[in-house]
């Protein structure tokens, strides 16, 4: 009640010290000796003696007289003071039997403690006005008494106390809740655990052709079949020509710390077989079962065939439905946002396989499905997977993609190829263990073939080629088809019989023509429709209507959903990848049974209908290749009237390959077409140029031909991408051209050639010792042994040290590069290697000792030791060092342990891990001819760090992080910077104040960069 409403005024300043005498004095402390503190022990009544009952009614006497001071009518008839008094004593005497504690006294209020205490005194028998003052009275001193207690200092230590003993029971009671509930982020790790076994085991096992492990199947493990293949930066034959988006030169063989590291967004382009499947395959598998330190360890990865996920015009999921879309059996198991969260943490590799799988039509909806989902989830990495004529080449550069090519393989990379591929026969099947005791000789025989006879070494260009070719091999005994037609062929008749007779399985016998008539009407439906998958259901409609026309498979089978079954089971050729849907094994044999089906039925005009559309393509040449003279004739007549189409006649023109008999006059009909679309105008036309194959070599022009260093150019990445030696002699030519773009693809292209013949033809025209050759096999580093090469050697990917110990026994090297290499471990192969000068070692993540460096004469060197490797007695004995870049931090290392007479005139520390010490630049001043000083995070630690560089006099290029500038001491200048680098770390703000703190700190500077300023 408020004390003005009752007529009384009780000012603190007079009625605390009366309250005050009630209580005993506070000590130090929570007052924890009393558990709990209780109002009863702070009362200085009864046993205490401190008070008497007389010294409490006095008080009691005292506090009504202060109250009946107040101005106003009187709340109390006269007489009755005594009677309030009594009864307000035997009231505040019972604050001594209060079993609350002060805490619980405060959180009741005043108003309910006054009713504590009135319910513990005994009867009073006062008048109703004196009744009414006494409860007003009592209402008034319990505020002040609750608000006494709060100024206690034990009050606030005992509160404090008992907050905390009830934040520790209900802690306890909620992680005891916690433990009964799974938390989201534990339901999280224990799907993905099981998301990541079941991707694992459903991608980790790849088809290889014409082999069988068991009877049924023809699957292999994934990390004993997968070849490593090559990428180059699409429209260029340099192979990883953007260091940002693989540090190793190859896709590595399985190992530790062997695997791709990918931007953030690829766009990779590759032809049917290239491997592109393969690729995704082998990421899903080591995102999901990679060792810790693989640069795709923690992220979660998707597998999303755009094929499956448009069948029946669907639309394109959102990520809450990525494993229904697949099928994937463990959908609807995912806590529920679980997706979204781990795109939203940035930990997702998401493998999109198949752009020109899907209509032409239905593709921009994808494009933008899929910027849709980079815009919400930026933070993720993205592999996006095409045919390479399906898009425009900046389909995706909006979105910040890069592009890469899935190169043909190269001639080492074929016989590495047929090498594994037989290993793996050799060790597969047991029942064939005798007939496989052949095989040494088979691929003995195999490989001198592909040395030796230019047609098949020209159909080994991918891995699917490679395996047919093999398994054809083997199943013919060394006797192989001429052409790719002929291999097709041959290949089909391998997967739709041998696997079944050399097992000796009792299975219906049935020709091969009529299963080969009924597989082509599934593979037309699904050109038509531009699809590679199908219904279950939809494939048994096409068969039934197709079985009375083939009466023999419906006597032997039965229905159609019989002989679906036995495609599936027995052939080889179609898969089930659900359930519900069918598809064919490879694209290639899809084409190929397509084109059978489109001269059977008589769709020529359709074939060159469809000239502009990239999934015809292949289509359209397989028909060449299959027709009779007058239809393959009607075909290229056709593909020529298309209105000029530059597609058109390169189709036409690809299709002479296959021509086995055409009219000579329409024949040159189609080269003086081809030939105005040489020389071609820019890298894209280049290249789909020379995937034309060798033809188009007698169409390029020579050297002396060319007009421009451009024309020159494009002309040689046209003959490169033929990926024939037949381009050697042709690529030779253009050796002595002045062009440095026309040299630098020169070089690179020796990659896609059998590497002797290259070297010896076009690098020793060019002169190695003008260029930059890089190495990336040991049949390359012999190859280059051989030519007298130059003092530069760069090799890149797994080379073993043998191998570079005994070449540069052999060749002085005075600058070695040694980039990606996941095999070396030391250093040792260099000790006392006198003539070097230079070394640069990025990407070696397998060394751990540097040792045998020590000593050595180097000026340059560069270092990215990714394990904190010993490095400071190595770098105390490099006295003629002038550049020194380390891309990590050694954990014994310091400036102090440069040698002291090196004069450096370049030092960068990039990339370095703060936790691994307290990194100083104490001992930087005496490097006093420094001209480039480069530093990360955490070697700018405060002013002194910036006295340390401010002491360079001839510091002319600095890089810093920009915060860093934030810690430069007042009054510090550093003149003779002309040039400012924004190194890593967050932006500073654009303000008035930080454009005067950078142009007071560099007053030379001659600009300021950009990326400086968020």
């Amino acid at each position: 009640m408020d004390p003005s409403v009752a007529g009384m005024r009780l000012a603190a300043g007079v009625v605390t010290p009366l309250l005050k005498k009630l209580f005993q004095a506070e000590g130090a402390g929570a007052g924890l000796v009393d558990r709990p503190v209780r109002v009863s022990a702070y009362v200085a009544l009864r046993e205490k003696r401190t008070l008497g009952p007389a010294d409490v009614l006095t008080l009691a006497e005292r506090i009504v007289e202060e109250a009946l001071r107040a101005p106003g009518e009187r709340p109390l008839p006269p007489g009755e003071e005594a009677g309030v008094a009594a009864a307000l004593a035997a009231t505040l005497d019972g604050l001594g039997g209060v079993t609350l504690t002060d805490l619980e006294a405060v959180r009741l209020g005043h108003e309910a403690f006054a009713a504590l205490l009135r319910a513990q005194a005994p009867y009073l028998g006062l008048s109703a006005d004196a009744e009414l003052f006494y409860e007003r009275l009592l209402g008034v001193l319990c505020r002040h008494i609750l608000d006494f207690f709060t100024r206690r200092s034990t009050f606030v230590a005992a509160t404090l106390v008992a907050q905390s003993r009830a934040l520790g029971e209900l802690t306890g009671k909620t992680d005891e809740l916690l433990d009964r509930v799974p938390r989201p982020l534990a339901r999280d790790t224990d799907f993905e655990t099981r998301y990541l076994a079941q991707v694992a085991r459903k991608h980790g096992t790849l088809t290889i052709y014409g082999i069988d492990l068991a009877p049924g199947t023809a699957k292999w493990p994934l990390d004993a079949a997968y070849m490593s293949l090559e990428l180059t930066r699409h429209g260029s034959a340099s192979a990883f020509a953007d260091p940002n988006v693989f540090w190793a030169r190859h896709l590595p063989a399985p190992g530790p710390s062997r695997t791709p590291r990918p931007q953030s967004r690829v766009l990779l382009r590759g032809e049917a077989g290239s491997g592109k499947t393969t690729l995704i395959q082998w990421l899903t598998v080591t995102a999901a079962t990679g060792p810790a330190d693989s640069p795709l360890h923690g992220l979660v990865p998707y597998v999303l065939p755009l094929r499956t996920l448009t069948r029946h015009g669907r639309a394109l999921p959102a990520p809450r439905d990525f494993l229904a879309a697949v099928g994937s059996p463990l959908a609807g198991e995912q806590p529920p946002g679980w997706e979204g969260r781990v795109l939203t943490a940035g930990r997702a590799l998401v493998l999109v396989d198949g752009i020109d799988e899907i209509p032409e039509a239905e593709r921009a909806g994808a494009r933008a499905w899929l910027t849709d989902l980079i815009d919400a989830y930026p933070g993720n990495r993205w592999l996006v997977t095409s045919r390479p004529s399906a898009v425009r080449e900046d389909w995706l550069a909006e979105a910040e993609f890069s592009e890469l090519s899935l190169a043909p393989m190269s001639p080492h990379s074929v016989a590495e190829f047929v090498r594994r591929w037989h290993t793996a026969a050799a060790s597969g099947d047991p029942e064939h263990a005798e007939a496989d005791a052949a095989l040494e000789g088979y691929r003995d025989q195999l490989l001198e073939s592909l040395r030796t006879t230019r047609d098949l070494a020209r159909l080994a260009t991918n891995p699917l080629l490679c395996g047919l070719i093999c398994a054809l091999h083997r199943e013919r005994r060394g006797f192989l088809p001429s052409g790719r037609k002929e291999l097709y062929a041959a290949a089909l008749s391998m997967l739709l019989h041998r696997r079944d007779r050399e097992r000796q399985l009792r299975v219906p016998e049935m020709g091969e023509e009529p299963q080969l008539q009924l597989l082509q009407r599934l593979a037309y439906w699904l050109i038509r429709n531009g699809r590679t998958e199908l219904d279950r259901e939809r494939a048994e409609a096409l068969l039934a209507d197709a079985l009375p026309a083939v009466p023999e498979v419906a006597r032997v089978l039965g229905n159609a959903g019989a002989v679906l079954q036995h495609f599936l089971d027995r052939t080889g050729l179609l898969r089930a990848p659900s359930a519900t849907t069918v598809e064919f094994v490879h694209r290639t044999f899809q084409d190929f049974l397509g084109a059978r089906a489109a001269l059977d039925e008589g769709g020529l005009g359709e074939l060159a209908g469809h000239a502009e559309d990239d999934q015809w393509e292949d289509v359209i040449r397989m028909a060449v290749a299959q027709a009779r003279p007058r239809e393959r004739a009607e075909i290229i007549r056709a593909l020529l009237d298309r209105g000029r189409s530059q597609r058109a006649v390169l189709l036409a023109f690809a299709a002479l390959e296959h021509a086995a008999e055409l009219d000579p006059q329409l024949r040159g009909r189609v080269i003086a077409a081809a030939a105005e679309l040489v020389p071609p105008r820019d890298t894209a036309a280049a290249r789909a140029l020379g995937r034309v194959g060798p033809l188009v070599l007698d169409l390029l022009p020579g050297p002396e031909a060319v007009d421009s260093e451009d024309t020159a150019l494009f002309t040689v990445v046209a003959a490169g991408a033929t990926g024939s030696d037949l381009a050697i002699p042709f690529l030779a030519r253009y050796a002595a051209q002045p062009s440095r773009d026309v040299r630098r693809e020169l070089t690179a292209l020796w990659h896609h050639f059998d590497p002797r013949p290259y070297a010896q033809d076009v690098l020793t025209r060019i002169g190695p010792a003008s260029v930059h050759i890089t190495v990336r096999n040991e049949a390359e580093l012999d190859a280059l042994a051989a030519i007298s090469p130059g003092p530069t050697l760069h090799v890149a990917g797994d080379l073993p040290e043998r191998a570079l110990h005994s070449y540069l026994r052999r060749h002085p090297v005075d600058d070695l590069i040694v980039e990606g290499n996941a095999l070396m471990t030391d250093m040792e192969f260099l000790r006392g290697y006198s003539p070097l000068r230079s070394l640069h070692l990025p990407g070696c993540s397998a060394l751990r000792d540097l040792r045998g460096l020590t000593g050595l004469p180097l000026r340059t060197v560069s270092l990215d030791p990714y394990k904190y490797l010993p490095l400071g007695k190595v770098t105390e004995s490099w006295t003629d060092l002038v550049e020194l870049r380390l891309y990590g931090h050694p954990c014994d290392w310091s400036l102090d342990r440069i040698a002291p007479g090196a004069a450096l005139h370049s030092l960068e520390l990039r990339h370095v891990h703060v936790s691994a010490q307290i990194m100083e630049l104490h001992g930087l001043s005496r490097h006093r001819e420094l001209r480039n000083l480069a530093l990360g995070p955490g070697w700018i630690n405060g002013p002194s760090a910036w006295e340390e560089i401010a002491s360079l006099e001839h510091l002319d290029t600095l890089t810093v992080p920009p915060l860093a500038l934030s810690q430069a001491p007042a009054g510090l200048s550093l003149p003779s910077v002309r040039m400012l680098r924004a190194g890593l770390g967050r932006p500073l703000n654009r303000s008035a104040e930080n454009e005067e703190l950078v142009t007071r700190l560099f007053p030379g500077l001659t600009d300021v960069p950009p990326d400086l300023w968020s």
